[in-house]
């Protein structure tokens, strides 16, 4: 008696693994996903949708952002405009309060059950620890919304004070695989961005922890690079795609190929099956409408709706507009609170 040919292919794997089992792709097996020729991107994409329905369920989280600190940062993250090491157009400048208010209250308007307050900081001092603090309070006082953070690498003190300040979720994205890091980055360590995050999670906040696709690195990077946010285990995982900023290190680079995103997308989802993944910056460039659509139905389950910190999204209508289209609910506040 013969014993069964063992089962090579890796989609099929895929879905006996991920698909039945719940259980998530290790990083040769996401490497094998992103080598896949583009004429099985179809069948991928069907894949992760199966997947993210299965083991997330068909709602949307919608979240809107917006930038409390702007530019003049110090750090030299090479695909960051707000650098201010670099020859770029964005200067530093302050949002005040009634203002922060009025972004929460629109992005509410538009169904967002989360509004992120972020700041191009290497970490915050105590003047913008303030600022977060009364910006939040005021938030609080007229709109119903999650509040979440991104302001850099955090002391174990300020980490608390955001807890106390009841802050949902924290964002800190390790950008990259580890060992790409170096050529993204040169003026703080991967270590010290995983650090911050492990705080974060033992201080019970919800981690929010992702990156950018199309920086340079390989797709053994790639592959890489979801292998250490499985390990890390984030609530949330944002995609961006790089939009290449003129005076930038890396404003000469290609934008990724939509297939190229879009494979990466559905890797990301059978690495990560059930974790929030969140369509972020680049995906109008790199995807367009779309991309945009084939992403929703190949494993996204979240989406920034408006402009980015730097560069402009789509209107928030469309976005909204294409989840009606799609069938896919968004997310409610009440189930989140």
């Amino acid at each position: 008696m013969t014993s069964a040919p063992v089962q090579t292919d890796i989609l099929a794997l895929a879905r006996d693994q991920v698909l039945e089992r719940g259980e998530a792709l290790d990083q040769s097996q996401v490497l094998e996903v992103l080598q896949l020729p583009d004429a099985r991107l179809e069948e991928l994409l069907a894949l992760a949708h199966d997947v993210r329905m299965k083991w997330c369920g068909p709602e949307v989280e919608v979240e809107g952002i917006i930038s409390l600190k702007t530019g003049g940062c110090p750090e030299d993250c090479h695909f960051c405009s707000q650098s201010g090491l670099f020859q770029s157009p964005v200067r530093a400048a302050w949002l005040d309060i009634p203002s922060l208010v009025e972004a929460a209250k629109q992005t509410a308007k538009s169904g967002a059950t989360e509004f992120c307050i972020v700041a191009a900081v290497r970490g915050p001092d105590e003047r913008l620890l303030a600022q977060v603090a009364a910006g939040i309070e005021a938030i609080r006082n007229e709109v119903d919304i999650q509040i979440a953070c991104s302001l850099g690498m955090l002391t174990q003190e300020q980490v608390d004070q955001l807890a106390a300040m009841g802050v949902h979720r924290y964002n800190h994205n390790l950008e990259t695989a580890k060992s790409h890091f170096p050529n993204v980055v040169t003026t703080h360590s991967w270590e010290e961005r995983w650090n911050t995050l492990r705080m974060v999670r033992e201080a019970g906040m919800e981690v929010c922890c992702g990156g950018i696709l199309g920086m340079g690195e390989s797709l053994e990077q790639r592959a890489e690079f979801a292998a250490n946010l499985a390990e890390l285990e984030p609530d949330e995982v944002p995609l961006n795609f790089l939009n290449p900023r003129p005076g930038t290190p890396f404003g000469d680079l290609e934008v990724l190929p939509a297939s190229e995103a879009l494979k990466s997308v559905a890797a990301f989802r059978l690495a990560l099956p059930r974790t929030i993944l969140r369509f972020a910056g680049g995906r109008e460039i790199t995807l367009g409408d779309l991309g945009a659509k084939q992403g929703i139905l190949g494993g996204i389950n979240a989406v920034i709706v408006g402009n980015y910190l730097t560069t402009l999204g789509r209107p928030a209508e469309q976005d909204l507009d294409l989840l009606v289209d799609l069938q896919m609910p968004i997310k409610a506040l009440n189930d989140t609170l």
